[in-house]
Protein backbone atom coordinates (compact mmCIF):
# COMPACT_ATOMS: atom_id res chain seq x y z
CA UNK A 1 0.00 0.00 0.00
CA UNK A 2 2.72 2.82 0.54
CA UNK A 3 4.64 2.20 -2.45
CA UNK A 4 1.19 3.07 -4.80
CA UNK A 5 0.47 5.70 -2.28
CA UNK A 6 3.40 7.49 -2.45
CA UNK A 7 3.73 7.05 -6.02
CA UNK A 8 0.23 8.54 -6.18
CA UNK A 9 1.71 11.24 -4.03
CA UNK A 10 4.91 12.21 -6.47
CA UNK A 11 2.33 12.17 -9.54
CA UNK A 12 0.48 14.90 -7.52
CA UNK A 13 2.96 16.66 -6.68
CA UNK A 14 4.71 16.69 -10.39
CA UNK A 15 1.21 17.57 -11.71
CA UNK A 16 0.16 20.08 -9.25
CA UNK A 17 3.34 21.62 -8.23
CA UNK A 18 3.01 24.69 -5.36
CA UNK A 19 -0.94 24.24 -6.10
CA UNK A 20 -1.27 20.98 -4.53
CA UNK A 21 -2.09 21.97 -0.89
CA UNK A 22 -2.66 18.60 0.93
CA UNK A 23 -3.38 14.82 -0.25
CA UNK A 24 -5.69 12.59 2.36
CA UNK A 25 -6.27 9.24 2.68
CA UNK A 26 -9.60 8.59 4.47
CA UNK A 27 -11.79 5.09 4.89
CA UNK A 28 -10.92 1.92 5.47
CA UNK A 29 -7.14 1.75 4.57
CA UNK A 30 -6.72 4.02 7.33
CA UNK A 31 -9.45 2.18 9.86
CA UNK A 32 -7.49 -1.36 9.24
CA UNK A 33 -10.88 -2.30 8.23
CA UNK A 34 -9.69 -3.14 4.54
CA UNK A 35 -9.98 -5.94 2.57
CA UNK A 36 -8.31 -6.43 -0.68
CA UNK A 37 -11.21 -8.15 -2.70
CA UNK A 38 -13.56 -5.49 -2.06
CA UNK A 39 -12.32 -2.03 -0.52
CA UNK A 40 -10.47 0.47 -2.35
CA UNK A 41 -7.98 3.85 -1.37
CA UNK A 42 -10.26 7.03 -0.42
CA UNK A 43 -8.07 10.49 -1.37
CA UNK A 44 -9.17 13.07 -1.37
CA UNK A 45 -6.93 16.17 -3.18
CA UNK A 46 -6.98 19.47 -1.96
CA UNK A 47 -5.99 21.95 -5.11
CA UNK A 48 -5.38 25.97 -4.56
CA UNK A 49 -7.24 26.20 -7.70
CA UNK A 50 -9.54 23.59 -9.93
CA UNK A 51 -9.66 25.09 -13.99
CA UNK A 52 -9.56 22.73 -17.34
CA UNK A 53 -5.78 23.62 -16.25
CA UNK A 54 -5.73 20.90 -13.40
CA UNK A 55 -8.36 18.68 -14.57
CA UNK A 56 -6.29 17.65 -17.80
CA UNK A 57 -3.00 17.93 -15.71
CA UNK A 58 -4.60 15.15 -13.97
CA UNK A 59 -6.47 13.00 -16.25
CA UNK A 60 -3.16 10.22 -16.64
CA UNK A 61 -2.58 10.26 -12.74
CA UNK A 62 -6.44 9.39 -12.25
CA UNK A 63 -7.07 7.19 -14.99
CA UNK A 64 -3.63 4.83 -13.40
CA UNK A 65 -5.26 5.26 -10.54
CA UNK A 66 -8.37 3.79 -11.43
CA UNK A 67 -6.31 0.85 -13.34
CA UNK A 68 -4.49 0.13 -9.84
CA UNK A 69 -8.58 -0.29 -8.54
CA UNK A 70 -9.54 2.48 -6.46
CA UNK A 71 -11.51 5.53 -7.52
CA UNK A 72 -10.72 8.99 -8.94
CA UNK A 73 -9.42 11.26 -5.79
CA UNK A 74 -12.16 13.53 -4.72
CA UNK A 75 -10.78 17.23 -6.23
CA UNK A 76 -11.94 19.95 -3.53
CA UNK A 77 -10.10 23.97 -3.30
CA UNK A 78 -9.62 24.83 0.32
CA UNK A 79 -12.62 26.93 -0.05
CA UNK A 80 -15.01 24.30 -1.20
CA UNK A 81 -13.49 21.98 1.66
CA UNK A 82 -14.50 24.65 4.21
CA UNK A 83 -18.26 25.81 2.83
CA UNK A 84 -19.61 21.89 1.64
CA UNK A 85 -19.66 20.53 4.99
CA UNK A 86 -23.28 20.89 5.59
CA UNK A 87 -24.08 18.95 2.59
CA UNK A 88 -21.32 16.24 3.01
CA UNK A 89 -21.82 16.11 6.41
CA UNK A 90 -21.65 11.98 5.85
CA UNK A 91 -18.29 12.43 4.28
CA UNK A 92 -16.72 15.07 6.41
CA UNK A 93 -17.53 13.63 9.69
CA UNK A 94 -15.95 10.14 8.45
CA UNK A 95 -12.90 11.46 6.73
CA UNK A 96 -12.56 13.82 10.02
CA UNK A 97 -12.68 10.65 12.62
CA UNK A 98 -10.22 8.47 10.48
CA UNK A 99 -7.90 10.37 8.07
CA UNK A 100 -3.83 10.50 7.32
CA UNK A 101 -2.59 13.28 5.68
CA UNK A 102 0.33 12.09 2.82
CA UNK A 103 1.19 15.75 2.05
CA UNK A 104 0.62 19.12 3.03
CA UNK A 105 -1.63 20.36 5.45
CA UNK A 106 -4.03 18.66 7.54
CA UNK A 107 -7.20 20.70 7.09
CA UNK A 108 -9.36 18.05 7.82
CA UNK A 109 -9.24 17.87 12.03
CA UNK A 110 -10.30 21.05 12.55
CA UNK A 111 -12.75 21.38 9.85
CA UNK A 112 -15.82 22.93 11.77
CA UNK A 113 -18.91 20.67 9.94
CA UNK A 114 -22.30 21.84 9.88
CA UNK A 115 -24.66 19.53 11.10
CA UNK A 116 -28.02 21.03 9.57
CA UNK A 117 -28.90 18.57 7.38
CA UNK A 118 -27.13 15.68 8.88
CA UNK A 119 -29.85 13.36 10.25
CA UNK A 120 -31.73 14.42 7.06
CA UNK A 121 -28.82 13.12 4.81
CA UNK A 122 -28.35 10.36 7.21
CA UNK A 123 -31.74 8.95 6.32
CA UNK A 124 -31.89 9.87 2.56
CA UNK A 125 -28.92 8.14 2.02
CA UNK A 126 -30.59 4.99 3.57
CA UNK A 127 -33.79 5.32 2.23
CA UNK A 128 -32.19 5.69 -1.34
CA UNK A 129 -29.51 2.68 -0.56
CA UNK A 130 -31.83 0.72 0.04
CA UNK A 131 -34.92 1.67 -2.82
CA UNK A 132 -31.75 1.16 -5.53
CA UNK A 133 -31.29 -2.63 -3.87
CA UNK A 134 -34.28 -3.26 -4.10
CA UNK A 135 -34.64 -2.39 -7.45
CA UNK A 136 -31.44 -4.30 -8.52
CA UNK A 137 -32.27 -7.53 -6.50
CA UNK A 138 -35.38 -7.86 -8.44
CA UNK A 139 -33.62 -8.27 -11.41
CA UNK A 140 -31.46 -10.67 -10.40
CA UNK A 141 -33.33 -13.10 -8.01
CA UNK A 142 -32.57 -16.19 -10.10
CA UNK A 143 -29.06 -15.93 -10.22
CA UNK A 144 -27.47 -16.26 -6.88
CA UNK A 145 -23.93 -15.50 -8.14
CA UNK A 146 -25.76 -12.23 -8.86
CA UNK A 147 -27.53 -11.40 -5.95
CA UNK A 148 -24.90 -12.56 -3.75
CA UNK A 149 -22.15 -10.18 -5.18
CA UNK A 150 -25.19 -7.24 -4.72
CA UNK A 151 -25.52 -7.81 -1.24
CA UNK A 152 -21.28 -8.31 -0.96
CA UNK A 153 -21.05 -4.90 -3.01
CA UNK A 154 -23.98 -3.10 -0.40
CA UNK A 155 -22.89 -3.94 2.80
CA UNK A 156 -19.79 -1.70 3.21
CA UNK A 157 -22.23 1.48 2.61
CA UNK A 158 -24.71 0.04 5.02
CA UNK A 159 -22.16 -0.06 7.86
CA UNK A 160 -20.98 3.38 6.93
CA UNK A 161 -24.70 4.90 7.39
CA UNK A 162 -25.79 2.26 10.25
CA UNK A 163 -22.12 4.28 12.16
CA UNK A 164 -24.39 7.68 11.49
CA UNK A 165 -27.65 6.59 12.61
CA UNK A 166 -25.39 4.97 16.00
CA UNK A 167 -24.07 8.97 15.92
CA UNK A 168 -27.14 10.77 15.46
CA UNK A 169 -29.03 8.75 18.63
CA UNK A 170 -26.00 9.43 20.91
CA UNK A 171 -23.84 6.31 20.11
CA UNK A 172 -20.49 6.54 20.39
CA UNK A 173 -20.18 4.10 17.26
CA UNK A 174 -16.75 1.90 16.36
CA UNK A 175 -15.10 2.57 13.13
CA UNK A 176 -15.05 -1.22 12.34
CA UNK A 177 -17.85 -2.79 10.01
CA UNK A 178 -18.72 -5.81 11.98
CA UNK A 179 -18.41 -3.99 15.48
CA UNK A 180 -20.75 -1.22 13.86
CA UNK A 181 -23.48 -4.36 13.21
CA UNK A 182 -23.12 -5.51 16.23
CA UNK A 183 -23.38 -1.70 17.95
CA UNK A 184 -26.62 -1.20 15.85
CA UNK A 185 -28.08 -4.59 16.27
CA UNK A 186 -28.48 -3.74 19.96
CA UNK A 187 -29.08 -0.18 19.82
CA UNK A 188 -31.67 -0.96 17.23
CA UNK A 189 -32.81 -4.76 17.76
CA UNK A 190 -32.57 -6.47 13.99
CA UNK A 191 -31.35 -9.49 13.25
CA UNK A 192 -27.65 -9.14 12.13
CA UNK A 193 -27.14 -12.71 10.88
CA UNK A 194 -27.23 -11.78 7.62
CA UNK A 195 -24.59 -8.47 7.54
CA UNK A 196 -22.67 -10.71 9.52
CA UNK A 197 -22.24 -13.43 7.32
CA UNK A 198 -21.59 -11.08 4.09
CA UNK A 199 -18.63 -9.77 6.11
CA UNK A 200 -17.25 -13.08 6.95
CA UNK A 201 -17.17 -13.37 3.05
CA UNK A 202 -15.80 -10.12 3.23
CA UNK A 203 -13.08 -10.87 5.61
CA UNK A 204 -12.58 -14.39 4.03
CA UNK A 205 -13.65 -16.55 7.28
CA UNK A 206 -16.05 -18.36 4.76
CA UNK A 207 -16.09 -18.76 0.46
CA UNK A 208 -18.45 -16.78 -1.15
CA UNK A 209 -20.69 -20.12 -2.11
CA UNK A 210 -21.28 -21.08 1.26
CA UNK A 211 -23.75 -17.85 1.25
CA UNK A 212 -27.23 -18.39 0.23
CA UNK A 213 -28.04 -14.74 -0.90
CA UNK A 214 -32.01 -15.84 -1.24
CA UNK A 215 -32.32 -16.56 2.13
CA UNK A 216 -30.72 -13.62 3.72
CA UNK A 217 -32.38 -10.94 1.54
CA UNK A 218 -35.86 -10.90 3.46
CA UNK A 219 -33.46 -9.93 7.05
CA UNK A 220 -31.01 -7.92 5.02
CA UNK A 221 -34.24 -5.84 4.22
CA UNK A 222 -36.15 -6.15 7.34
CA UNK A 223 -32.41 -4.75 9.27
CA UNK A 224 -32.29 -2.01 7.16
CA UNK A 225 -36.31 -0.58 7.48
CA UNK A 226 -35.46 -0.85 11.34
CA UNK A 227 -32.25 1.34 11.16
CA UNK A 228 -34.21 3.97 8.81
CA UNK A 229 -37.51 3.81 10.83
CA UNK A 230 -35.15 4.80 13.85
CA UNK A 231 -33.77 7.87 12.52
CA UNK A 232 -36.80 8.81 11.03
CA UNK A 233 -37.91 8.93 14.91
CA UNK A 234 -35.25 10.99 16.24
CA UNK A 235 -35.77 14.94 16.70
CA UNK A 236 -36.35 16.80 13.20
Amino acid sequence: METVLNELVEKLKEAYQDRLVSVVLYGSAVTGDHQPKFSDYNVLCVVAELTRRELAAGEPIFRWWREHGSPSPLLLTEEELATSTDCFAIEFRDIQSCHKILHGRDLVTGLAIDGSFYRAQVEHDLRTKLLRLRQKAAGMLSDGDLLRRLLLDSISTFCVLFRHALLLDGVDAPLRKREIVQAARDRFRFDAAPFERLLDVREERIKPREVDAESLLDAYLAGISVVIAAVDRLEK
